[in-house]
């Protein structure tokens, strides 16, 4: 059996960034990086532009393999876990071979996941998480006549956009009652869903999936009214699962993804996770939904690796605050953070610039006259400033008022200032 170091399953965003911290305190240490893909790892968050054409598929790559050897990291393709005996701290891989470490981090992201529709797995549907699920909804979407997407997500309106582009009739059914849920507030969402309707796209929200069933040269979809939609392409877009499969009976304590601490460790010894496959707290400390961005995949990362590697300029993981960018029909919204509740109490301050009939839209959101969130449809903003004076929790006072009439120049003239 062979034994190294340190172990990363896993080879995008944040087994990277862990990779990279471990190396820059531990020069020495043998590493060993498991890739479950057969290509370079490459970000979930490029797949859309590869299914519009935008990216070629041969340069987005995360990294190249001549940067895992110079780190000097024996870095593998097609390796994909089976089973983790952390008791005796070895990893078995699908091909029967085992693996033994000192030192593990889980970074093996999420899966689509599959909604329990009658009949869809009696027909042939798309998802969008690999590049080869990309090149295959860019190959169907180019004689798709009629396209349905389940989901109004991120990945369910990129998709509808660049379907809708290729000359696909497209309808999108999300369950809940706006587009986005989750990402952007009701305001920002209900123009995000117009400029839809108005490029020819059906949105069809507070709406379910009673089942599917084939038909010649595609399927019909039944929603729960009744009414049919007949489909060429059905992709089906209803958000991710942590990818845990192979973590049963491992001694890793599973909820809504790997439980972890501050410093991203398992409750298994010598195990950490980090990225999507992880369940962490929100910054807020409250029932905000944490996690499943790419700055927090990075975060997590650095902060498991330098924990594995003992690096004592480590900090302690401060929870997930949520960061959108979203770009649609040549516009663009942000999200950054959290809404402020409906049952809020005096201590919120809800501002917002741009009411009915005007084009851009702002909200920002303070409790005790601090940043909590900030969404916005066409206003000019760095969503990572925004960010770092949430987490920073920044007291605006009177300088809220400058943020919402001016928020590019105003943000970074407080972190002007905090940065000195």
């Amino acid at each position: 059996m062979e034994q190294f170091d340190y172990v990363v399953l896993g080879a995008s965003h944040a087994g990277l960034e862990a990779l990279r911290a471990i190396r820059a305190h531990d020069s020495d240490g043998s590493i060993a990086v498991l890739d479950r893909e057969a290509r370079l790892p490459v970000s979930p968050t490029v797949l859309p532009y590869v299914v519009s054409g935008k990216r070629r598929q041969d340069r987005i790559a995360l990294r190249e393999r001549g940067w895992f050897d110079d780190l000097r990291v024996d870095y593998r393709q097609q390796a994909h876990a089976a089973a983790l005996d952390s008791a005796h701290s070895r990893l078995r891989l699908a091909d029967g071979s085992e693996i033994g470490y000192g030192k593990l981090l889980l970074a093996t992201g999420a899966a689509p996941a599959v909604p329990p529709i009658a009949g869809l797995s009696d027909v042939r549907f798309h998802v969008l998480r690999t590049l080869d699920d990309a090149l295959a909804l860019r190959e169907a979407g180019r004689s798709a006549g009629r396209a349905v997407v389940l989901g109004a997500g991120l990945v369910g309106m990129h998709a509808a956009e660049n379907l809708a582009r290729a000359g696909a009739r497209v309808t999108i059914i999300e369950m809940r009652d706006q587009v986005l849920p989750g990402y952007f507030d009701a305001t920002a969402a209900a123009r995000i869903q117009a400029a839809f309707h108005d490029n020819g796209v059906e949105v069809l929200t507070g709406r379910r999936v009673a089942s599917v069933a084939p038909r010649a040269g595609g399927c019909t979809v039944q929603l729960d009214g009744g009414e049919p939609c007949d489909a060429n392409l059905l992709l089906v877009a209803a958000g991710v699962r942590p990818e845990v499969s192979y973590l049963a009976g491992s001694g890793v304590t599973v909820e809504r993804g790997v439980v972890v601490d501050a410093f991203m460790r398992s409750t298994a010894a010598n195990v950490w996770a980090a990225g999507d496959v992880v369940q962490t707290p929100s910054f807020f400390g409250d029932a905000t939904p944490a996690g499943g961005i790419l700055p927090d995949a990075v975060e997590q990362g650095r902060t498991a690796g330098m924990s594995m590697a003992g690096d004592p300029g480590v900090r302690a993981y401060p929870g997930g605050v949520s960061l959108n960018t979203y770009g649609f029909f040549g516009r663009r919204a942000l999200s950054v953070g959290r809404d402020a509740p409906q049952q809020g109490g005096a201590d919120w301050e809800v501002l917002v610039r741009g009411g009915e009939g005007s084009d851009a839209y702002l909200k920002i959101v303070l409790r005790d006259g601090r940043l909590q969130g900030v969404f916005g449809v066409d206003v000019l903003f760095d969503p990572g400033i925004m960010w770092e004076l949430i987490l920073r929790r920044v007291e605006l006072g009177a300088r809220a008022k400058a943020l919402l009439e001016n928020p590019q120049d105003a943000a970074r003239a407080l972190m002007s200032g905090l940065w000195r």
